[in-house]
């Protein structure tokens, strides 16, 4: 098989107003994928409905209810026997698309799975990160259609496979962050979220997720992962995996005593 042929695969991708990014997405999928199914959230106004049309994908706008629910509901469109989870700030790299034409060789391979996970590559401040709690960071995106759902806690989604999930070698490629600023903002939203959860399901926090989970978190990325290898991008991404872990139980302990704005 030669990477003209298409192969049985829906691509699924749900995106906000995306219009600087999404084109990288849709391009490396265009070709050789059979259908690209975009699911837009219904206020998009940037123009990525039109580029994502122009790429060939079957564009449909829903009011927005969630990433699990959203990205549900796209793999509810697909049409073929593969589905191919994809985001908006992702690429596939022309080495995993290789890799997973030759999969599609090998049908006894292809039939013992009902998944498959690969590592994604995040770049990060002009680097490519590869240590740390960045890397491997392996995704699970590429499952047999009915096989497998989205599940977990928003907005950290993941894929819910009951079956058995192989493992390819090549990188997704991750362009969350253009900068240090895009970064820090993505922190109100993803803390206030992670504090809403623990409140509806009456979890409680302890001092420990204050102390010791922001401590472990840089100490496990920055030494025992080798987060010191990526230079200073690495210690600022366990600096600030560390800062996001005390925020975001911070936050659950002052909705939990009932002090917010007050003196």
């Amino acid at each position: 098989m030669t990477t003209t042929q298409r192969l049985p695969i829906s691509v699924c991708l749900i995106a906000g107003n995306e219009a600087q990014r999404i084109r990288r997405a849709l391009d490396s999928v265009a070709g050789w994928t059979s259908e690209i199914i975009v699911v837009l959230n219904d206020d998009v106004n940037d123009g990525t409905d039109k580029i994502a049309a122009a790429s060939g994908a079957k564009v449909f706008r829903e009011p927005w209810k969630g990433h699990i629910a959203q990205k549900n509901s796209a793999a509810q469109k697909a049409s073929r026997d593969w589905i191919l989870g994809l985001d908006a700030d992702e690429e596939i790299s022309p080495h995993l698309r290789d890799e997973i034409h030759r999969l599609f060789t090998k049908s006894e391979k292809l039939m013992q799975f009902a998944a498959f996970s690969f590592p994604r590559c995040t770049f990060y401040c002009g680097r490519w990160i590869r240590h740390g709690d960045w890397y491997p960071d392996r995704q699970t995106r590429l499952w047999r259609r009915g096989a497998a759902e989205w599940g977990g806690e928003n907005p950290h989604d993941k894929l819910i496979v009951p079956g058995r999930v192989g493992r390819l070698r090549n990188d997704l490629r991750h362009f969350s962050n253009d900068s240090i600023n895009r970064h820090v903002q993505k922190i109100v939203p993803f803390t206030d979220e992670f504090a809403r959860q623990h409140i509806r399901d009456r979890r409680v926090s302890g001092l420990v997720g204050l102390t010791i989970r922001p401590a472990w978190r840089f100490i496990r990325a920055y030494f025992f992962r080798l987060g010191f290898m990526d230079g200073w991008q690495g210690y600022y991404i366990a600096s600030f995996n560390a800062f996001s872990t005390v925020t975001k139980y911070a936050k659950l302990h002052e909705a939990q005593s009932g002090t917010n704005g007050r003196p």
